[in-house]
Formats: C-alpha cells, structure tokens, sequence
C-alpha cells in the first residue's frame, strides 16, 4: 500500500473529470515504462519472531535509509516510508517492507534496481540482527503476534476489514507479494490490457505461488496469500465482470469505482474515519461529517488505492496476483507482464488466448488456483497447460522488443515446463530435510 501522496485541490465537478484523469495516464509507447514493487518479511535472526517498529526494529530501518540518502515520509510524525531517485520505500501494516521503484525504461534497469535495493535492505538487516524473507505469507507468527505499523490508514482499515470478510486482517499484516506498474497508449489499449491481463491474473498466481505454510505448518495452499484475497471485501477485490462488459472504458470503470465504500478523507495530514460511505454522496456535498465540503481530485486519487481488484487501474495498470518470491521471480513477474503487454503481436496472442473462454470461467479459476496452483483444471487440461501458452507468448513479446530481456523468464519457462513452483519445491524441503520444521524457510529464503 502506498505512501499519501499530495493532493490535488482542483474540485470535482463531472464524472467526466474522473474519466479524464485516467485518460491523462495514457502515454506515446516512447514513454512506456516498467515500475516493480515488491514486499517481504521482516524476521528477527536470533527468533524469527516479525520485528516491532520501534526498539532497534522497522523504524530502525528506514531511519538508516534515511541516513543513506533517502529523503523520510511521515505520518504524524513517525517515519513510514522513504523516497529516493523516483522510488519510494513504504511499510505494509504487519511491518512487511517494500520497495516501489522507479519507473524505469527496460528490465535490465529494473534488475540493477532490485540488486541495489537488496544489497542496501541486507547490509541495514545486517546491523540490527534482521533478515528479510520474500514468502506470500507469513509461514509462523500467529496473526495476533504481528505488529501494527503507526499509518494512520491502517488503524482505520484494521476496524472495518473484520466486517466486511473473515480474511481480511490476514490480508493486511500476512501477506506480501510482487507487482509490475505498465501503462497504455489511449483508452483502447487501456481496455485490451486491463481485459487480458485481469483475465490471466489467476495464471500468474498459480506460477509465482509461493506460500504452503502458515502458522508453522503447512496450510494446503499453493498460494495462501491468494486465498485470503477470496475473503477480504468482496466490494473492492477479485475480477469485477464490468472490465469485459461491453463498452467499458474510462468513464465505466469511474461509475464502478464510485459504488466502492471508501476508507477515509484525508485532511491537514490526519486520515478521517468515513469507512463504508459512498464516494458520490462526498461528491455530492452529502458526506456525513463533511457535509456541504467539495470532494477534490486528491481525494479521488486516494479513493483509487482502496480498491485491490486483481488488477488495478491508476494512470497505469498495477498486476496484482503473485506471491513475493526469491531474486529471480521478483524479475520474473515484470518480465512475464511486459513482455505480454508491450509488444503488439504479443497482445493480440494473449488477448485470443483469452478470448476463447467466457469471463466466468477465469473468475473460477481464481477460487480453484489458490489451493491447486498449476494443477487446478482448465479445459481438457490443467492450468499449467494455460500458463505454458502465457508464458511462450510473453517470451515472443520479450524477443520483439531486441533488448534481451527474455532471460529474466527462465525460471517461469521451467515451471511451465513441468517444474516445482516455489510453494512445492517448500513442501519437499519441509518433508526431508527439514523435518518438519517450518522455520528453517526463513533461512533458506533470505535474501
């Protein structure tokens, strides 16, 4: 979840205006660029216990990035997060750490991004007797032995998530996962990306699933992570049939998003507690407790990040369905996105591969992916069929572009192949080697 932002005061006056600041995120294919984000577990090494915020904890770290040259962000007062060179550091509410990075021009840069990142968070670890696990889910600590971070948001979502699904707090403090930020052209390249993209999403989970444990013992998922996302807030997650209705478009996706109960207003930097309340009553002056006040494009633009369907629209499209993971699968959702998306003759491959089945059926997909992962049924076949197709299309994307990005999708291509995912290659370590014991993942996961 994001750092606030600042806002925009321009009032708003027309559904239109919302329309068009989606429409001000289009941009010449010259501009295209790749922004990865990815979280992981913070974990004591002397207990594997999740760190605090304070006493030598999450604070500690982001003031030693701080110290490093990264400029803080805070929320009454504390440090929650930090920028640097157009990235930003930010906490999730159990404390897990992410780096959103920069938007950047290719995947080489984005790798040399992730290096530095990691070399940085690993030497600042180091320090303070911290290592940094990037799992889907946190494969120990009880959900009530988790920190809360001090973000005002959080306190907020943390009284109204429990009403609204039994996952949701699971959500917010044990998970972490990677995403990739692209962008589109106009409002029809919007439209094809967001449809093949949301339609694969489930694809994705099953390949990047990286999270069998919970609790200290295997839970009987594949992707943990995704199944909490099936019982969260059924408002405001999933795959909303509307993306493949026809004629959805900018203006489409505004009138869906306005029916998405907001979180809060966020005023001379203190975060009010509207949870449940309609975005067009705001527009409308009709606001409890803020009545007759003028709900601004700022405020849109934070009522945007509360929605978490599978795929996410901004002035970017944001991939939302994958575990976090090891180096090499960090690289590979962005890889895998990219290389589906950017390239024409690849999107118009991904975009019959979807075309084929009726939005229904990747909407089942997603229920059955969490527990089944690569073998979930698909056709006369299994998803593991589906993302061997996915994954060839993106690597004939990748070609096109020339700049030999394809490599980063080695690690997908031997899943698809037959290979262990993460979560299955956990499970045999926990079977032999381990014997059992859950903690050594940390370990052997560390980055």
């Amino acid at each position: 979840m994001s750092n606030p932002g600042e806002a925009d005061l321009t009032p708003i006056t027309s559904m239109r205006q919302l329309a068009e600041y989606f429409m001000a995120g289009s941009k010449p294919r010259t501009a295209w660029r790749i922004g990865t984000e990815h979280e992981k577990f913070g974990f004591r090494r002397s207990d594997y216990a999740p760190p605090a915020y304070e006493n030598d904890g999450i604070r500690a770290v982001l003031e030693r990035h701080i110290a490093r040259g990264w400029q803080a962000i805070e929320d009454q007062g504390k440090p929650i997060g930090a920028a640097r060179d157009g990235a930003n550091l930010s906490l999730e509410p159990g404390g897990q750490f992410e780096l959103s990075g920069a938007p950047l021009f290719d995947l080489h840069q984005a790798q040399a991004e992730l290096d530095a990142h990691l070399a940085e968070a690993r030497a600042i670890g180091d320090e303070l007797g911290i290592g940094w696990a990037p799992l889907g889910f946190q494969p120990l600590a009880a959900q009530a032995d988790m920190p809360w971070m001090p973000k005002g948001r959080y306190a907020i979502m943390k009284r109204y998530m429990p009403l609204k699904g039994r996952l949701g707090l699971d959500m917010m403090l044990r998970t972490c996962t990677v995403q990739v930020n692209l962008d589109f052209a106009s409002e029809a390249d919007m439209v094809e990306k967001f449809r093949v993209s949301m339609a694969l999403q489930p694809v994705a989970t099953a390949l990047f699933a990286n999270s069998p444990f919970s609790d200290g013992k295997p839970n009987g998922f594949q992707s943990a992570r995704a199944n909490v996302w099936t019982d969260t807030d059924p408002d405001r997650t999933g795959i909303p049939s509307v993306v493949f209705e026809d004629g959805f478009g900018f203006e489409r996706y505004v009138d869906w998003l306005l029916d998405v109960p907001m979180y809060f207003v966020f005023r001379n930097g203190v975060f009010h507690d509207v949870a449940g309340a309609s975005f067009r009553d705001f527009m409308a002056g009709r606001l409890r407790g803020f009545e007759g006040q003028t709900a601004t494009i700022g405020d849109f633009a934070d009522h945007v990040t509360t929605a978490f369907t599978e795929v996410r629209l901004k002035r970017y499209l944001e991939m939302r369905g994958a575990d976090a993971g090891n180096p090499a699968m960090l690289m590979a959702l962005p890889a895998l996105w990219t290389g589906l998306l950017y390239d024409d003759a690849a999107l118009a491959a991904a975009s019959a591969l979807v075309q084929r089945n009726a939005c229904c059926d990747f909407q089942s997909l997603r229920t059955n992916v969490p527990r089944l992962g690569l073998d979930a049924p698909w056709c006369s076949g299994t998803v593991r069929d589906l993302a061997r197709d996915m994954v060839g299309i993106a690597q004939g994307g990748l070609k096109a572009r020339g700049l030999g990005e394809e490599k980063y999708l080695a690690p997908l291509q031997a899943i698809a192949a037959g290979g262990p995912t993460q979560a299955s290659y956990w499970l045999e370590r926990y079977n032999s080697v381990w014997n059992g014991d859950v903690r050594r993942v940390f370990d052997e996961a560390a980055i």
